[in-house]
């Protein structure tokens, strides 16, 4: 038995139903400001909901005004003449009206109510090809259409959440679309911010929680390039007020990808991000910087597992990168090595050249921004796996120590300590430390030489810290690294790091603490750290700055 208000409710949709004709002004009027006083009542009291989703005619009607609305729209310019343009400006205005309030109609007839949503989800395509429609660029730039693609997508979101059923299908569809047709990419590109926060929370809708849905998003083709506009938006966003809805915009977004982290579809998301012929891109940028705000907000035991996925991809593509920095500055100073007559390890016998460098890799300082964040989550499991005492299970059973599994890596015949070592000791002739607002170089390079004239400094930042910082955490106590640090010669890298760089803040004190892991309990290390303090002229020529700071 329905009730009276739910009775008045039918009788009102009829009634502006059967006077409803899309070509009439008055007709489309009518019919608009009645959805709207029915929304209103159907926001207010789901009963009403419920109950007026049990009458065939609604359903019927409804679908017939989806048709209509987007057979209208769509073929709206077909045969327009010039001199029509403003005369038909009324009618667009007219049926922008009209699909704003079938879009808030429908919005709340489905809300939380999983019967009318099954029965309103045949509505989807039409209500997509409008919102298609309305997010093509020259119907965007009118700055006329905020509002309906607003409705328009809240709509869309209520079709289908909290039904799993219609989120599989729907989620199915949306991942297979064409790129023409991703309205979902579309949206995100809205200049208006409701529109976009409504987008985001269909999509959360869509994945929380469901790793194969999770796991489509992350593959190539329609879900990457949905996750590409997610990752511009965040930066977008970045500065956006807190509690603003660009502020929420960016914790939706944030908690879409701590998902993907906790799902562990990282590894093959940064996969998807890479391009042939750039050692890293921006977006594989973006994502480790939201892998390292993760990482360090997140600890204890049920951390581990996303550590142990995490470890391999983040330990590779910092020795791939460091390896390409070393590459990238070697040339740019002109380095030549040598092995010939030396008790040295071959790479600390460098010969420079006096002239000023054939290139410089305008690249260097995206590499060595996504450096420091890899840095910065390399030192955050090193140190979460000693402070917990115990290693991340791996998928046999047995723990895995990560701090020693990084210890391990290679790439390209370096460790990961010679690695650390030999880029060190390039970034000090290379990106010389500034004291009091001016650079000091640690060996007479001419000035073409460094850094400071060639480059900006951005990307650069708190790179030697972070290094020097990561190779402390590594060798803290753990003698076969301590020695392999001295026999790649980097013990007096380390101590002509224990100066102040303004552009390295603290780089003195986690120097210093490095030299300390390295020193302690290790007597030939000692002895190194002896040889040198007692002869200035053989710490000279080891490209160290004999100071007393």
């Amino acid at each position: 038995m329905l009730s009276d208000e739910t009775s008045s409710l039918i009788s009102q949709f009829k009634t502006a139903l059967e006077r409803y004709d899309i070509n009439s002004t008055t007709g489309v009027e009518t019919f608009a400001s009645t959805l709207d006083g029915i929304a209103s009542d159907l926001a207010k009291n789901r009963r009403n909901r419920e109950e007026i989703g049990s009458d065939v005619v609604i359903w019927l009607g409804l679908l017939n005004l989806w048709r209509d609305l987007a057979h209208t729209q769509l073929t709206f310019w077909e045969d327009t003449d010039d001199e029509d343009i403003d005369a038909n400006s009324g009618r667009q205005t007219l049926l922008r009206r009209l699909c704003t309030s079938a879009a808030r109609f429908t919005r709340n007839l489905v809300a939380e109510t999983p019967r009318n949503q099954e029965r309103a989800f045949e509505n989807e395509p039409d209500i997509r090809r409008l919102l298609h429609y309305y997010t093509s660029w020259s119907i965007m730039e009118s700055g006329q259409v905020a509002s309906v693609t607003r409705v328009l997508t809240q709509a869309l979101s209520n079709l289908v959440t909290a039904n799993d059923n219609l989120i599989e299908k729907f989620w199915e569809i949306y991942m297979n679309l064409s790129d023409d047709q991703m309205i979902l990419i579309r949206l995100l590109s809205s200049k208006d911010i409701k529109t976009v926060l409504a987008t985001l929370v269909l999509i959360l809708n869509c994945t929380k929680g469901n790793e194969k849905r999770l796991q489509m998003l992350c593959r190539a083709g329609a879900g990457s390039r949905l996750c590409i506009a997610m990752l511009d938006s965040m930066v977008h966003l970045s500065d956006a007020a807190e509690q603003s809805d660009g502020a929420r915009a960016f914790d939706i977004e944030y908690e879409i990808f701590s998902q993907l982290i906790e799902y562990n579809q990282v590894p093959s998301l940064y996969s998807v991000f890479s391009m042939v012929d750039q050692a890293v891109t921006p977006h594989q940028t973006t994502l480790l910087k939201i892998v390292d705000s993760y990482l360090q907000s997140k600890q204890g035991e049920n951390i581990f597992e996303v550590h142990l996925t995490l470890s391999p991809i983040l330990a590779h593509s910092f020795l791939s990168l460091s390896s390409y920095s070393q590459s990238s500055i070697s040339r740019s100073l002109k380095f030549s090595i040598t092995s010939k007559s030396s008790h040295l390890p071959t790479s600390i016998m460098l010969i420079i050249s006096d002239t000023t460098p054939d290139e410089l890799d305008t690249l260097l300082p995206r590499v060595c921004e996504a450096l420091v964040l890899l840095t910065q989550c390399l030192v955050t499991i090193s140190l979460e796996t000693e402070e917990t005492g115990s290693g991340a299970f791996s998928e046999v059973g047995s723990k895995m120590n990560l701090k020693d599994f990084f210890n391990r890596q290679q790439y390209n015949g370096q460790n990961i300590v010679e690695s650390l070592i030999e880029l060190l000791r390039l970034l000090d002739q290379f990106l010389p430390r500034i004291n009091f607002g001016k650079p000091v170089i640690s060996m007479p390079l001419s000035s073409e030489k460094t850094l400071e004239t060639r480059h900006e400094s951005t990307g650069f930042s708190y790179l030697k810290r972070d290094l020097v910082r990561l190779l402390g955490v590594l060798c803290h106590r753990d003698k076969k690294v301590q020695d392999c640090v001295r026999r790649c010669g980097g013990i007096p890298v380390v101590m002509n790091l224990c100066v102040i760089d303004e552009r390295n803040p603290y780089l003195k004190e986690h120097a210093i603490f490095t030299l300390h892991n390295l020193l302690e309990d290790n007597l030939e290390n000692q002895k190194v750290v002896d040889a040198i303090g007692s002869d200035d002229d053989g710490y000279e020529t080891l490209g160290g700055t004999h100071s007393a700071q």
